[in-house]
């Protein structure tokens, strides 16, 4: 658990609140104390301790039954990707992407064995699951996914698909060590990631790498769609070229970006700006 954490700066409160608010997870909107307190190991009263300050707070409410999460709780997530700037940068070019497939796109960065989704342009169509910024799913099955781990060091990737997903779905496929690395060699060598059915039936996708100003990848776009709408053909022929071409464009605005000066606004009388 994270409050295990044993420097001298770690403040055990504040990782005793975060458990809380991430034991909140997928079909389980509303826990009571005991549900709480049993997923985090904590112990009754210092969750409900934690649990009246998160409400008092705006990131929990009171609820028939229990809590639940405030849709406050959405502040941290978005906090964390205006201070990348991803999605001012990548928000034009997904736009031009959907407008063109006809499809959704998305970001998303590794967490764990999971992918995050950190920004997303929708088209309105029927879907088997429903994404939206802060969705997770397991890593593997995902195109998106597949990208992240391709570009891992090969050692790192075992270690990281060891850990357990925190998404709570469970993929069609289950491939074998043997497998998946040789899944992640072709994605490596062709520098792009597909996937038919293999997270849920009915969806497929294309993902392509977002790289910084050192060439590192730091997430990862895609288009997805519906497997009874888009044959595997339009995807790979129609939709990869221009999925290729909006990552590489996000890509070069995300490094432009990070070597663009920034002015740090003054905080008291004759105080510089840094710049």
């Amino acid at each position: 658990m994270p409050r295990e954490g044993t420097g001298p700066d770690f403040i055990e409160a504040l990782a005793r609140g975060l458990e809380v608010i991430t034991a909140f997870q997928p079909r389980q909107p509303v826990m009571t104390l005991t549900d709480v307190a049993t997923a985090t190991g904590l112990a009754r009263p210092t969750a409900r301790r934690i649990l009246l300050t998160l409400a008092e707070l705006g990131y929990v409410r009171p609820q028939a039954g229990g809590f639940a999460l405030t849709p406050r709780v959405l502040d941290l997530g978005v906090a964390y990707v205006r201070s990348m700037g991803l999605w001012d940068v990548a928000r034009p070019h997904l736009e031009w992407l959907v407008e063109r497939t006809n499809e959704s796109c998305s970001i998303a960065q590794l967490d764990g064995s999971d992918i995050l989704y950190v920004a997303r342009v929708s088209v309105p169509k029927i879907v088997t699951l429903a994404v939206q910024i802060g969705t997770r799913f397991p890593a593997l099955p995902t195109s998106l996914g597949k990208v992240l781990l391709a570009a891992l060091p090969p050692e790192d990737v075992a270690r990281i698909l060891a850990e357990p997903s925190r998404s709570g779905l469970e993929s069609v496929w289950h491939p074998d060590r043997a497998e998946w690395e040789a899944e992640l060699r072709e994605v490596r060598a062709r520098g792009w990631a597909m996937t038919d059915e293999q997270l849920a039936r009915g969806i497929r996708s294309v993902a392509a790498p977002l790289r910084d100003g050192s060439g590192r990848v730091v997430a990862s776009v895609n288009v997805n769609a519906h497997a009874a709408e888009t044959s595997m053909e339009v995807l790979l022929n129609d939709y990869l070229p221009l999925l290729l071409q909006a990552a590489g464009e996000i890509s070069v605005d995300f490094a432009r970006l990070e070597s663009a000066p920034h002015a740090v606004r003054p905080t008291g009388v004759g105080a510089a700006v840094k710049s």
